[in-house]
C-alpha cells in the first residue's frame, strides 16, 4: 500500500512542479537550442534533471528511509545534478564531466557501498582493494549508459521507469523495503515527467536529469544485486540491455571507423530506427517494447536455476546480435545471422 502511495504522491509533486521548471527555464534561457546532430526544431526546456531530484527528494521524505545508504545516494545525485546542469548551459568537456560522475562514485564507496566479491560455482573471489575500481567503473558505466540513450523525447525517462519497476519487482520478491521505496518514488516522478518529456516534448531531462538516473539505477542495482552470485552481475546488465546495447556498439562502430570513442554521431539505436522509417513515436514505443522484453527476461533469470540461466543468456546474446544487425548497429553491412538465415531461405524457395 505505502508503495502505491508513494508512485502516486511522486507522480502528483512532478506534474506540479514540471510546468512551474519550464516556465523558469523560459526566464533563465537555459533551453536545448536545435543542432544537426537533434532531431527537434525549436528550443525545449532542458531543466529536467531538476524536477526528478526535488520529487525525489520530496517522496523520499515522505518515505522517511531509516536506511543509512539514503545518505551516498543523495549525495551522488546532487554532484550529478550540479555536473549534468554545468554540461547543459556550458557543455563541459567530456574529462570533467567523467571527474564529476567519479567523484560521486567514490561517494558511494566512501559509504561502504561496493561490490566486495563474487561466489563461483567453484568458489569466491575476493575482490579487496580492487572493489574500488570496479565499484566506480560500475556506477560510471550504468550512468552513461543512460546519458547516452537520451535522444528522442522520453526514451530515457521511459526505459528508466520500465528500469525501476523491474528492480522493484526483484525487491519485493527479495523483501526489500528500501529499494522498493526508491524505485516507487523514481517510478511515479517519472511518470509525471513523461506527461511533459513524450513526443511532443515540452522539456528534456539534460544531463542533469539522465545522469541522476544513470546513477540512481547504479545505485540500487548495486545494494539489491551484490554480493550474491556470478550470475547476479547480469540481472542489471539485462535490466538496461537497450542502453548497454547502443553505448557498446556506439564504441565498436566508432572505433572500427577510427574515430574517437566518445565522439558523438547520428548513429544510435533511436537514429537507426528513424532512418528505417519509424516515426519518432513509433520509435519510442518500440524501443520500450524491447526494454520490456528484456526486463521480463531479467526476472526470468533471477528466478532460474543455473542450467536455465545459461539458456536464457544464450537466447538474450542471439536477440542482441538479431537487434544489431537488423538496425545496422556497426554497420550496414554487418549481417552474419540475417544473412545466413537469408541464404537458407532462398535455397529452401529453390527446392521448391
Amino acid at each position: 500500500m505505502i508503495t502505491l502511495l508513494l508512485i502516486l504522491i511522486s507522480m502528483v509533486v512532478s506534474v506540479v512542479l514540471t510546468p512551474i521548471v519550464i516556465k523558469i527555464s523560459k526566464k533563465l534561457d537555459i533551453m536545448d537550442k536545435p543542432n544537426y546532430r537533434k532531431v527537434h526544431i525549436k528550443p525545449v526546456s532542458v531543466l529536467g534533471g531538476t524536477v526528478v531530484l526535488f520529487s525525489f527528494v520530496l517522496g523520499i521524505w515522505i518515505g522517511h528511509p531509516i536506511e543509512r545508504e539514503i545518505i551516498p545516494l543523495l549525495i551522488g545525485m546532487i554532484i550529478m545534478y550540479i555536473v549534468g546542469l554545468i554540461d547543459d548551459v556550458h557543455e563541459l568537456k567530456p574529462l570533467y564531466k567523467l571527474f564529476g560522475q567519479c567523484l560521486a562514485a567514490l561517494v558511494v564507496v566512501y559509504h561502504g557501498v561496493t561490490i566486495d566479491f563474487i561466489q563461483l560455482p567453484f568458489g569466491t573471489i575476493q575482490f579487496g582493494i580492487l572493489s574500488i575500481p570496479f565499484t566506480v567503473f560500475w556506477v560510471i558505466a550504468i550512468t552513461n549508459a543512460i546519458n547516452l540513450i537520451d535522444g528522442l523525447d522520453g526514451l530515457a525517462a521511459g526505459v528508466s521507469t520500465i528500469a525501476f519497476m523491474t528492480i522493484g519487482f526483484i525487491a519485493i520478491l527479495q523483501a526489500d523495503i528500501f529499494i522498493m521505496m526508491i524505485c516507487s518514488v523514481m517510478i511515479g516522478s517519472l511518470i509525471g515527467f513523461l506527461f511533459y518529456n513524450f513526443h511532443p516534448a515540452k522539456i528534456f531531462l539534460g544531463d542533469s536529469g539522465s545522469l541522476q538516473l544513470g546513477f540512481i539505477i547504479s545505485f540500487v542495482s548495486l545494494l539489491g544485486f551484490k554480493n550474491i552470485t556470478f550470475f547476479s552481475l547480469f540481472f542489471p546488465m539485462v535490466i538496461l540491455a537497450v542502453p548497454f546495447i547502443d553505448t557498446l556498439f556506439a564504441m565498436i562502430r566508432r572505433a572500427k571507423k577510427g574515430q574517437r570513442i566518445m565522439q558523438p554521431d547520428k548513429s544510435h539505436l533511436h537514429h537507426k530506427l528513424l532512418k528505417l522509417g519509424y516515426t519518432h513515436r513509433q520509435t519510442v514505443v518500440l524501443i520500450y517494447s524491447i526494454a520490456i522484453m528484456f526486463s521480463i527476461s531479467s526476472i526470468i533469470l533471477y528466478l532460474s536455476q543455473p542450467w536455465g540461466v545459461v539458456m536464457m543468456l544464450i537466447l538474450i546474446l542471439i536477440t542482441i546480435e538479431l537487434i544489431v544487425e537488423f538496425t545496422g548497429l556497426i554497420d550496414d553491412n554487418y549481417r552474419p545471422l540475417l544473412g545466413l538465415l537469408e541464404r537458407r531461405a532462398n535455397r529452401g524457395h529453390k527446392h521448391k
